[in-house]
C-alpha cells in the first residue's frame, strides 16, 4: 500500500471509530430504568448569566438505582438547577431539599420504553448515515488517487478495504442497538 492509501484508510477508520464513540455516549443518555448521572448530561443552567452544563455547577451522584442527587457547589443556584432540570423535559420532577435536589427516577411504562427504543433506533440510523458518509469520502479519495497516478489495483484495494470497514462498523452499530434495546425493554 502506498502512503496515501494507508492514510486514507486510517482516516476512514478513525472517523468510523469516532462515530461509534458518539453513538455510545448518546445511548448512555437514553435511560433504561436505572438512575445515572449521564441522564442529566446536556442540561444547561443559567449560571450568573452564562449557560453552563449542569455537571460544571454541581456534584451529581446516584446513591441507588432509583434516585439521582444533585448537590450544587453554590447553594444559591439550587432554584435555577431545579428549573433547568424541569425545562430539559427529561420526565423528572426534582425535589428541592434545601441543600440538594433529589430526583426520583420513575419506573418506565411500556409506552415510554417503546419511545426510548425508537430514539435509540434513530441514533443508530444517524450513526449508520455518518459511517456511509465516511465511506463515500474514502471512495472519493480513492478515485482521486487513481486520477493522480496511483496504480488502479491499489485504489481498488483501498475502496474494498473501506467497504470492509463500513461493514464491520455497521455491524458494531447493530450489536450496540440490540444490546441497548434489550436493556430498555427489560423490566
Amino acid at each position: 500500500m502506498t502512503e496515501e492509501t494507508e492514510f486514507a484508510l486510517e482516516e476512514a477508520r478513525e472517523g468510523m471509530q469516532l462515530t461509534i464513540s458518539h453513538l455510545e455516549k448518546e445511548f448512555q443518555k437514553i435511560r433504561a430504568g436505572k438512575a445515572s448521572p449521564m441522564m442529566l448530561e446536556g442540561v444547561k443552567i443559567d449560571y450568573y448569566g452564562v449557560m453552563t452544563p449542569i455537571e460544571q455547577t454541581a456534584n451529581i451522584s446516584t446513591p441507588d438505582a432509583r434516585q439521582i442527587i444533585v448537590q450544587p457547589w453554590d447553594k444559591s443556584i439550587l432554584g435555577s438547577l431545579e428549573k433547568a432540570i424541569l425545562a430539559a423535559n427529561l420526565g423528572f420532577n426534582p425535589k428541592n431539599e434545601g441543600e440538594i435536589l433529589r430526583i426520583v427516577v420513575p419506573p418506565l411504562t411500556e409506552e415510554r420504553r417503546r419511545d426510548l427504543v425508537k430514539k435509540a433506533k434513530a441514533e443508530a440510523e444517524n450513526a449508520k448515515i455518518s459511517i456511509r458518509n465516511i465511506r463515500r469520502t474514502g471512495n472519493d479519495t480513492a478515485r482521486q488517487l487513481k486520477k493522480d497516478g496511483t496504480p488502479e489495483d491499489e485504489a481498488d484495494k483501498l475502496e474494498s478495504d473501506i467497504q470492509k470497514l463500513t461493514d464491520e462498523f455497521t455491524s458494531n452499530i447493530d450489536t450496540l442497538l440490540d444490546t441497548k434495546e434489550k436493556d430498555i425493554m427489560t423490566v
